[in-house]
């Protein structure tokens, strides 16, 4: 077994980082991804080292090495209260048959959820501010008792990862290991298979890449395997990975502006959200209390069979719509008004004018729509559609309009 790299001291604790990086990655060049792991967590001048885990659909591989090598090494786990029930328990599963034995889970501070995103919907505004409260600054306190840290990257991820050397620079202050980036993707499913290790159970349903799950999406057949990590967005990385001004490190700076409030469109036009009671999940629901003053949120492809209980106390609910060609929203709007939902029924999300008669056929009463989409399509198209009957198809075949 190697020596427990993470208990020893720097050879020089006024060496610079970079000069470190660029004699271990010739020094171990040539080296397979198991011995510089091992060569990792023993050599003076990594130091200090833990392991960032994920528990995704190829963290068992390093997790594996790293029982063999030594499984008391520090495993931090960043669990940001929006992973997958899946990844939760097979993170335990994990750790317990591997037989890791100091797997530290990493949360954002209730202050901070409290301050920046006291319900838990920062993510459908601002992405990057909520990796930042719930990944970023979690992990860069953890990460402030190491010299290193041991990551899963590897080139063939492509973007930012096709360049990856063993050992990274961040930024003067630590040294990040990379022992699998030269691995292709049929060395990582060989080591699985030939190991007989347990596989995340969402890969088999069509998640080869696994982060938190409002953010991740399935991946079709022939798409990326990270395609399905924030969707349709001009972001491939949750920033932990990035220094020098890519991404924000550490606690976030108050915001000195009120964030732009989402617009309100009804039949008349534009409005702002009169609405201010806060919105609950399903999930929370039987927490709720209140006697008929309730709202709740529901993603698109929501059972409402589940909701039948519930339906006599809930005053609105709002529906998101994660792109405008997603139409399950709007079947969902009629089941719950066949169900004889006769509260407010609310859209929210990438909805564009042109679907305002059909969203209103459908049983919704207005639509929410974020202000940068509001200044992209303006009043006076959503107008022009809010004589909506006179676009229904069923309505002109009765005569009635």
């Amino acid at each position: 077994m190697a020596t427990k790299g993470k208990e020893m001291p720097l050879e020089s604790a006024l060496a610079p980082a970079a000069d470190r990086v660029a004699h271990l990655n010739a020094r171990y060049r040539n080296h397979a991804a198991q011995a510089v792991l091992e060569r990792a967590l023993g050599d003076a001048q990594v130091g200090r080292v833990a392991l960032v885990s994920s528990f995704g659909a190829e963290s068992v591989v390093l997790l594996h090495m790293l029982s063999v090598i030594d499984r008391s090494t520090p495993v931090l786990f960043i669990d940001t209260r929006m992973l997958f029930e899946e990844t939760l328990t097979y993170q335990a599963d994990v750790a317990a048959t591997l037989g890791l034995t100091d797997v530290r889970t990493i949360r954002a501070r209730p202050e901070a959820l409290a301050a920046h995103d006291p319900d838990g919907v920062l993510h459908r505004s601002d992405t990057d501010a909520c990796c930042a409260l719930r990944k970023v600054e979690p992990l860069e306190r953890a990460l402030a008792h190491f010299d290193a840290w041991i990551t899963g990257r590897k080139r063939f991820q492509g973007g930012r990862r096709a360049v990856l050397d063993f050992f990274e620079n961040e930024d003067d202050r630590r040294i990040k290991v990379n022992p699998l980036a030269h691995w292709r993707p049929e060395d990582v499913q060989d080591y699985i298979v030939n190991n007989r290790l347990p596989r995340h159970p969402l890969v088999a349903r069509g998640f080869p890449s696994i982060g938190c799950a409002p953010c991740t999406s399935r991946v079709a057949a022939g798409e990326n395997p990270r395609a399905g990590r924030w969707r349709d967005q001009d972001k491939d990385e949750c920033g932990i990975h990035f220094v020098n001004g890519r991404a924000v490190r550490g606690p976030q700076p108050a915001p000195q502006e009120e964030p732009e409030m989402n617009v309100i469109v009804t039949d008349r036009g534009f409005a702002p959200d009169d609405w201010t009671q806060g919105f609950h999940r399903p999930e929370t629901l039987g927490e709720a209390t209140g006697n008929g003053v309730l709202a709740l949120d529901l993603p698109s492809d929501a059972d409402p069979c589940d909701l039948a209980d519930h339906l006599g106390r809930v005053t609105m609910i709002r529906v998101d719509f994660p792109s405008f060609a997603d139409g399950r929203g709007f079947t969902l709007a009629r089941r719950l008004r066949l169900m004889g939902f006769k509260g407010r029924l609310r859209a929210r999300g990438h909805v564009i004018a042109d679907q305002y008669a059909m969203a209103r056929r459908a049983g919704f009463d207005e639509i929410e729509i974020a202000p940068d989409l509001a200044r992209r399509q303006p009043e006076a198209q959503w107008r022009r559609r809010s004589a909506w009957q006179a676009h229904d198809y069923q309505s002109r075949l009765r005569g009635l309009a």
